[in-house]
């Protein structure tokens, strides 16, 4: 059957010099690819400023100082949800949460993205084919779409999610007076709130802060009336938004931690004190800023403690355990082989694009397009000078990193 497609339809159709130049482009491809994979040094590396024992002593400082910035800042929105200073809908709050978006877009389009450029058109790399096409800017854009449908489907999940939970609490069989909805097990009956319309009672559930009964009613509000025919109904409202801020911290997460790892393993590498030192500063205050950005989407989740305490500690484990693994890895590790040039630039196009993504859709226009923030002329320029002053701090960190 293949023998008659190759010698009698592909020169009907006049495919046979399609497919016979496919073969040799394919080849070359595959045959260019291997050699750029290859693991040989092809740089001399902080050659000129070579200290060991110097370098590991920064990176052990680094591991301590990266370890309390990060902890730190993701920390202060997580406990500073109990005070009213700190609320996740406070002014001050918001204020903090648009610097911090601010770093972390200049994270992705002044440190990652160029870096992957540099990375992916080395002049150790062959001028075919990563000259030829901007890779950086293809695979960022790809990942930021990639980004934005698991936003939407992750949404959709939580969503359908919720929904399953409101319709196992339509099913307590509540009788809409206020000892029923405490004797199930909802609520506390002093954070009822009874009134009446028309006949028929309503007792409203106000949830706002975290719920340990495991009823999942955390953030929302529950109503439970009496239409007065002894019929009891129950509604709640908040699980959209909640869904929202669920899949928006954790794909935050995902990508703060991918390129996390990659600055670590980087900086544990190095053998050069030159290039260690100015980096220790930059990348504390790098940490500090996405903590505080990611504490607060997480603090907005209202996520179980547990689970709230796993991602805070991940994200700040993150960067030292790259470090630490840099240092393990740095006596058979080539950061300058092609091999390594490839997979770094890869995987900062991927992170630069989740990191622009997540900036510009979920945490600055989320905020910067919301009711309160249109309606709060002061907090509007608060916000914009804090969201400037955030990128440009960053960006200027360029200059050491």
């Amino acid at each position: 059957m293949s023998s008659f497609f190759q010698d009698f339809l592909f020169p009907i159709l006049s495919l046979k010099p399609i497919r016979e130049n496919f073969n040799v482009l394919s080849g070359t491809l595959l045959r260019q690819f291997q050699e750029t994979m290859s693991n040989a040094t092809c740089k001399l590396s902080d050659s000129m400023c070579r200290d060991d024992t110097a370098a590991l002593t920064l990176k052990l400082v680094a591991i301590g100082s990266i370890l309390v910035a990060g902890a730190t800042g993701i920390t202060i929105p997580l406990l500073g949800r109990r005070k009213s200073f700190l609320a996740t809908d406070g002014n001050l709050f918001i204020a903090a949460k648009a610097f911090a978006a601010g770093v972390i877009l200049a994270t992705g389009f002044v440190h990652m993205l160029p870096d992957a450029g540099q990375n992916l058109t080395n002049s150790c790399l062959p001028t075919h084919p990563w000259s030829d096409f901007p890779f950086s800017g293809f695979i960022a854009m790809m990942a930021a779409l990639v980004t934005l449908l698991v936003d939407f489907v992750g949404t959709q999940v939580y969503e359908r999610r919720a929904e399953r939970m409101k319709r196992k609490g339509d099913g307590l069989g509540l009788d809409g007076s206020l000892d029923s909805v405490s004797a199930a097990g909802v609520l506390p009956a002093d954070r009822l709130v009874v009134s009446s319309s028309g006949g028929g009672s309503i007792v409203g559930i106000h949830a706002h802060e975290h719920g340990h009964d495991g009823n999942g009613v955390d953030g929302h509000v529950v109503e439970v009336y009496d239409d007065g025919h002894g019929h009891g109904h129950s509604h709640s409202f908040g699980g959209d938004s909640n869904a929202r801020h669920v899949v928006i911290s954790q794909v935050l997460e995902l990508g703060i931690v991918s390129h996390s790892v990659l600055i670590g393993l980087s900086l544990g590498v190095s053998h050069s004190p030159c290039t260690i030192k100015p980096l220790v500063a930059a990348l504390s205050f790098h940490q500090f800023f996405e903590g505080f950005a990611l504490g607060g989407c997480i603090a907005q989740a209202q996520f179980k403690e547990k689970s709230t305490i796993i991602m805070a500690c991940f994200f700040a484990l993150t960067t030292p355990g790259g470090i630490a693994a840099g240092i393990g890895l740095a006596s058979f590790y080539n950061p300058a082989s092609p091999r390594a040039l490839i997979v770094e630039g890869i995987l900062d196009s991927i992170s630069a694009g989740i990191l622009v993504y997540m900036s510009l859709v979920d945490l600055i226009a989320a905020d910067f397009m919301s009711k309160k923030m249109r309606s709060n002329t002061r907090l509007q320029v608060v916000s914009y000078v804090a969201l400037f002053m955030g990128a440009a701090l960053m960006s200027a960190l360029a200059v050491w990193s």
